[in-house]
């Protein structure tokens, strides 16, 4: 199954006021597992960063001029999440502003059907606290020591590993892993490894390739490390 976490940056807090998107972070998780999939953009609100909201995120008026316009990265944005749930913290915030932007460019809205709001999940198995992603990550031991301001793309992240645990497929994961440990141990075959669905992308490009052979290159007919081979 395929999941679309999804968090937002704005300007503020109303869409109807003239606030307006100013990033967008995605992460892909199938099977309750992230694959290392993402989409992160920061938009151009063409309206100036007010102060509170600066604040909270850190991206100012200057950084995001030259940013493209929602128009720009619409596609790319429909393309990623395609028809897959979006799990959002609050869903109805984020998908507010999405749903504007859409809306300014004559373009289709999101169904709200298609949202899992975290936070009603949360307050469901945890009422009468709080329950801010902050909170959460310390119920979860979740690390989000790099979280010093508010963030699309981290936000999603972190909240893609709260997602896991807040509908306890972690719990699962650890159960099937203990249950397979059990069989191992006596003597029934080999413990079954998770596989995931889609590779991770390779973090090594081709033009990281191509320097380190221009490095190696320059190394001459006899580098350093010949002198122990054989060692």
């Amino acid at each position: 199954m395929r999941e679309i976490v999804l968090d937002t940056e704005t300007t503020g807090l109303d869409p109807l006021r003239g606030d307006r998107l100013v990033e967008i972070g995605c992460v892909e998780i199938i099977n309750r597992m992230p694959t290392g999939q993402i989409f992160h953009r920061h938009i151009n609100p063409e309206r100036a960063m007010p102060a509170e909201a600066f604040a909270v995120h850190g991206l100012s008026t200057e950084f995001l001029a030259d940013k493209p316009l929602f128009s720009h990265v619409v596609d790319e944005f429909l393309e990623f999440i395609a028809d897959a749930p979006l799990v959002i913290h609050n869903a109805s915030f984020d998908i507010s502003f999405i749903n504007a932007e859409l809306d300014r460019i004559k373009r289709p809205a999101i169904a709200r059907d298609r949202l899992v709001d975290t936070l009603t999940l949360a307050r469901r198995k945890h009422p009468g606290v709080s329950n801010r992603l902050d909170d959460l990550c310390s119920r979860y031991a979740i690390d989000n020591s790099r979280r010093t301001k508010h963030g699309a793309l981290l936000d999603a992240e972190l909240l893609a590993e709260v997602y896991i645990d807040l509908i306890g497929a972690r719990q699962s994961q650890l159960i099937l892993a203990a249950e397979t440990r059990d069989t191992r141990s006596g003597g029934y075959g080999e413990m079954p490894r998770r596989q995931r669905e889609v590779p991770l992308v390779p973090r090594i490009s081709e033009e990281d390739r191509a320097a380190h052979r221009a490095f190696v290159a320059t190394l001459g007919d006899k580098p350093i490390w010949d002198d122990f081979l054989g060692a």
